[in-house]
């Protein structure tokens, strides 16, 4: 038995939905706007994690070509019976407004790697769904429903209804199961069947620094469902010097070794100096996380051992440890025909037109399309900013012949907010380097008049960023030996969910390696490696 370390997913992976398989424990997160759809990973001792999969790889089940910032994929919800895994989420097409347009599907495998199938469309009333695999045999789907109309609260409640996997559809009756508590904002519900009572755990109070894990019981799967008597199960509103904020959206398990534990979403801010604690909470670029409590159980209600607020560290499992995998840190040269899963693009896959790895070998070659304000098509693979201090770098070979193409490297939060250092071309200067930043939709050149000259015999340029808590800076080289500075520094909460347009945004920082080409000729840009190394 050893002790685990939160969180024990780092950077952008909210929304937890835990699950056993035998000894085999794993954990599906929210991919938002990031194709393929799903991050589930793998663990056997609840502290080792290794993202193994992402399902949703194929335009047939995903499709979110146009989707809006932090649309797509909202908290999908993995779990195991019959011998399969069964994988429920949601696309949600519209965010903002009256009206949520979200279409909920369930896709199954049999292995958790392996090729999931077709989507089966099940609703569009609401978010979050999940499956509960009753004793009985029977399957039922809980997710909240959405209210548009202008006079009531938005979330009108968890609606309850059978799913028949013969006819590959929903039957019966849909009820409203739980109304959720003052509180409100009650969304991502999970049933569990323990001993003689249904459990159901919800998230509530929204996904900011308010946020909670609240849960309820009943002896009937239909209700009426009476809720925990010291309610929030979890929470950090009460506890604003906590290193992990907004505790919630939750799921829990119970191990082989009949011990419970509970993962939930958090969020840990920069540090904060000369700035009051409470207003605002703070700013977390590394976006929603995910941690790990232990429960124990006192009088057949759950709660979070120490407390209910989130622990920087826990005592794990009584099962042996496992080898720890290192995420993609260290450098990729790019030798190998499909990339590593810690990268991915926007909304839709790239093709082969767009993104390849085999046309000039050990380099990722991308043609350039749309801008980086676009919904629709950019050539632009990224992973996730999964510490507050690291160094990423690439090396691009790059021959633009007008100011409307650009490849270079990016640290990217969504389409209005990012900054992008790039190789461009200019009518008096020729190739040159310039900064781009873009800040809630506000854009400005800070090299303007003073961009870098490119040598014209110069054919690789070498990129960096180094990112460091609160500030990162980019710098280039010639030779990749000698590097300079670029002098401007740029401020790590501008790409936090807390800082775009005040919140409402669900993802996380990015860095990767980006091509455009507005002139529409899609001219490319060869990428040798990418580095990704945190600080020690």
């Amino acid at each position: 038995m050893t002790n685990i370390k939160n969180p024990i997913l780092t950077g952008f992976n909210p929304d937890p939905s835990i699950c056993r398989a035998g000894e085999d424990y794993y954990i599906a997160v929210s991919t938002f706007e990031w194709f393929p759809g799903v991050g589930i990973y793998h663990s056997r001792d609840l502290k080792n994690w290794k993202l193994v999969s992402r399902p949703l790889n194929r335009l047939s089940q995903l499709n979110m070509m146009g989707n809006p910032n932090s649309g797509g994929v909202w908290a999908p919800a993995l779990s195991y019976k019959d011998g399969k895994f069964w994988l429920i989420y949601t696309d949600v097409k519209v965010t903002g407004g009256q009206w949520k347009d979200c279409h909920n599907y369930l896709v199954t495998c049999n292995s958790i790697d392996g090729e999931w199938s077709e989507p089966i469309y099940l609703n569009s009333s609401g978010f979050d769904p999940s499956l509960f695999h009753d004793e009985d045999g029977k399957k039922y789907l809980v997710n909240m429903v959405w209210d548009s109309r202008i006079s009531t609260h938005p979330f009108y409640g968890i609606v309850l209804q059978e799913y028949d996997s013969v006819k590959g559809k929903l039957v019966g009756k849909k009820e409203i199961i739980f109304k959720g508590t003052d509180v409100k904002l009650t969304e991502a519900p999970h049933l569990y069947k323990i001993n003689d009572y249904y459990y159901l755990l919800t998230a509530e109070g929204g996904t900011r620094y308010d946020h909670q894990a609240t849960i309820a019981r009943s002896k009937n799967l239909h209700g009426p469902y009476e809720v925990h008597p010291d309610n929030p199960l979890i929470s950090s509103h009460s506890h604003p010097r906590n290193p992990l904020q907004k505790a919630g959206h939750a799921s829990i398990v119970q191990t082989h070794t009949d011990e419970w534990f509970m993962v939930h979403l958090t969020g840990r801010p920069l540090p904060k100096e000369n700035q009051p604690i409470l207003d605002p909470r703070g700013y977390c670029p590394l976006g929603r996380e995910t941690a790990i409590q232990r429960l124990e159980w006192k009088n057949e209600w759950p709660y979070v051992v120490g407390g209910n607020q989130p622990s920087m560290e826990i005592e794990g499992p009584k099962i042996p440890e496992s080898s720890a995998d290192v995420q993609l840190s260290g450098i990729d040269d790019f030798d190998e025909n499909e990339l590593n899963l810690n990268y991915q693009t926007l909304r839709i896959p790239l093709n082969e037109n767009i993104k390849t790895l085999t046309e000039r070998p050990g380099h990722l070659r991308l043609y350039g399309r749309e801008s980086l304000t676009s919904t629709f098509t950019q050539a632009f693979v990224a992973r996730r900013w999964q510490h507050f201090a690291f160094t990423a770098e690439t090396k691009v070979d790059f021959q633009p012949t007008s100011f409307q193409q650009g490849a270079g490297l990016v640290n990217y939060y969504n389409t209005e907010n990012w900054s992008a250092l790039q190789i461009t071309w200019d009518e008096q200067k020729g190739k040159v380097l310039s900064l781009t930043t873009c800040d809630n939709f506000k854009f400005e050149q800070p090299l303007l008049s003073k961009e870098i000259e490119i040598p014209d015999e110069q054919g690789d340029v070498y990129l960096k960023v180094v990112v460091n808590y609160n500030n990162y800076q980019y710098f280039y080289s010639f030779n990749g030996n000698d590097w300079i500075a670029i002098p401007i520094t740029l401020q790590s909460y501008k790409l936090s969910d807390d800082y775009v347009k005040g919140g409402g945004f669900f993802t996380g920082a990015f860095v990767g390696m980006q091509c455009q080409d507005t002139s529409g000729e899609g001219i490319h840009a060869d990428f040798d490696y990418f580095y990704y190394q945190p600080k020690i």
